[in-house]
């Protein structure tokens, strides 16, 4: 992995619609010398049958719209099917069980194949994305695990909203799927240069997300592990206790204070950590025992910090069985996550100031590199609105999982969503903070004029 990477994560629809030729065409021409994308096929589908395209992330994202359409629509709703049809000898006696290969498959799952082919021949690298803990893992939001495969907050119950619907990292069904769909696609697609693994963490879009994991699943593995499961609930009831219903401003302010990296320390952050490492152990030893595998790349895509400190995603440990690490900048979804908490503190708290809050999670997030915006303006941006999103504040997240990862090259992902000069501010930062390579997610989001900001920039 000496050579720069630079890349941009391309669902396989774009193939579909645009065409194979068209859309490498297009990455050349940015600069791009690698591309993501994941072994599935689309075609659009009706409100009652399909998902949103783009995902409606929680409602919040519900403003998106593509850059490029989409069979002529800029918003749609569509249905997926693999794009090959899976090995059921890994899957044997699995709980869960990959989604069967359908009409759709036969007429659009060749794309993926062609693709990958006409890329080496362009001695393009080239990756496949799955999710790491949302059976059947081909495409975000498009899945899930059952009930009790889910993480659970300290007294037990389910989130009453979640983002990201990942399983519980501590089900032994949720590792022997991702690791079987792992050795699967390498079967699959011999040619591919690794597999990217989405959410391998605890995504913590909302405040509750940050109190997992006290699954039935996450209560026995902390047993075989020698961990104090019990004290570890008892501690993180004690945290959610006081931020629902035992604040007030000045409170607020003083815990807004301390350093988040503490979060890290928390006993139940550890275990999240442990159950993180578990994880991408077992997905880097299901790689190398298939033929070949041990020279395929494994490249998780994981939270920055702060957000890292809570997910669970320690980069020192990760880096231990990362080919490389790819940070997201998905700076749109920042402002909005943190009106998410203020929303459920608020809720909690009624007697909270909005002051207090913006300052507050301002302070702890860093969002910007100057001061905290009113509370109101704390929002998912529209398409043609600037993210919230500081230079400095870009960068300090980078250099700090560079640090931390040592020797595992750390890739920066921006994220294409949003106006033309925004995104050349922020797809700069990104460039200029990862040495080892840079991304894009997601092509979607990509107009023609995006992509030649990116090759200019790229010199």
């Amino acid at each position: 992995m000496s050579e720069r990477i630079v890349g941009i994560t391309v669902m396989p629809e774009y193939f579909q619609t645009e065409g194979v030729e068209r859309v490498l065409d297009n990455l050349q021409r940015a600069g791009c010398n690698a591309f993501a994308t994941s072994p599935y096929v689309m075609e659009p589908a009706t409100e009652k049958t399909g998902n949103r395209e783009p995902p409606i992330d929680a409602g919040a994202g519900s403003v998106r719209l593509l850059d490029r359409p989409l069979w002529g629509k800029r918003e749609l709703f569509v249905a997926t099917a693999p794009s090959y049809s899976f090995h059921g000898d890994l899957y044997r006696g699995l709980k869960y069980q990959p989604t069967a290969a359908s009409e759709l498959t036969r007429k659009e799952g060749a794309v993926v194949e062609r693709v990958i082919r006409s890329a080496k021949a362009r001695r393009m690298t080239v990756y496949l994305q799955v999710q790491a803990a949302i059976p059947p893992g081909y495409r975000v939001q498009f899945g899930g695990p059952a009930d009790e495969d889910r993480p659970r907050l300290p007294d037990g119950k389910l989130a009453p909203k979640r983002l990201a619907n990942n399983g519980s990292l501590a089900s032994g069904h949720i590792l022997e799927y991702t690791a079987a769909l792992l050795r699967d696609l390498l079967r699959a697609y011999p040619e591919v240069d690794g597999l990217r693994v989405d959410w391998p963490e605890y995504p913590p879009y909302f405040l509750h997300d940050c109190f997992f994991d006290f699954s039935e699943p996450a209560r026995a593995m902390a047993e075989l592990l020698g961990m104090d499961f019990a004290g570890m609930r008892r501690e993180a009831q004690a945290h959610w206790d006081l931020l629902h219903g035992g604040l007030t401003d000045k409170k607020l302010e003083e815990l807004a204070a301390r350093k988040p990296g503490g979060l890290a320390e928390l006993p139940w952050v550890k275990f999240k950590q442990v159950l993180v490492t578990v994880l991408m152990q077992k997905l880097r030893g299901a790689m190398d025992a298939e033929a070949g595998g041990k020279a395929k790349h494994l490249v998780p895509g994981v939270f920055p910090p702060p957000w890292s400190f809570i997910s669970g995603m320690d980069y020192r440990r990760v880096a231990l069985y990362a080919s490389a690490i790819s940070v997201k900048l998905y700076t749109m979804h920042w402002p909005v996550m943190l009106r998410f908490y203020a929303d459920e503190l608020k809720a909690a708290n009624p007697g909270l100031s909005d002051g207090a809050l913006a300052r507050s999670l301002e302070r702890v997030l860093g969002l910007r590199d100057e001061g905290a915006l009113p509370l109101a303006e704390y929002r998912y941006p529209e398409p043609e609105e600037a993210h919230p999103a500081g230079e400095r504040r870009m960068r300090e997240r980078i250099e700090f999982a560079r640090k931390q990862a040592g020797r595992t090259p750390v890739y920066a992902i921006a994220h294409g969503y949003g106006p033309l000069e925004d995104f050349r501010r922020r797809f700069r930062v990104a460039a200029r903070s990862s040495p080892h390579g840079v991304w894009v997610n997601r092509y979607g989001y990509l107009s023609d004029a995006k992509l030649a900001a990116m090759k200019e920039i790229l010199g």
